[in-house]
């Protein structure tokens, strides 16, 4: 059964910053996409950030230059430094792992950030 854990949410004031991780059991890690979503209250989950098996980035318009994503492949884990949070950030994030070659795709369970102004 793969976990995925996420932790490092939190309350936070408008300028500060968080740190979330994103633990796994997987034994394929460095196989797949690991990535962070988010969901607003009243809103659909949405993309923030990607990693490719390769290292390769992504990420959504209203994040570039403030969050980066990063992984451990020894340690299997995937991290998100947010910096500079805006009120406009609170929701609860979810980390994924997805390997589109085996049509496999995971999710935790989510932590919440809240970002106060």
């Amino acid at each position: 059964q793969v976990q995925l854990v996420e932790s490092g949410g939190g309350l936070v004031q408008a300028g500060g910053s968080l740190r979330l991780s994103c633990a796994t059991s997987m034994r394929t890690f460095t196989m797949y996409t690991m990535g962070w979503y988010r969901q607003a209250p009243g809103k659909q989950r949405e993309l923030v950030a990607t990693i490719s098996s390769g290292g390769s980035t992504n990420y959504v318009d209203s994040v570039k230059g403030r969050f980066t994503i990063s992984k451990d492949n020894a340690e299997k884990k995937v991290y998100l430094q947010m910096n500079s949070l805006k009120p406009e950030d609170t929701a609860v994030y979810y980390c994924n792992a997805r390997n589109i070659n085996i049509n496999t795709n995971y999710w935790g369970q989510g932590t919440q950030v809240t970002v106060s102004s």
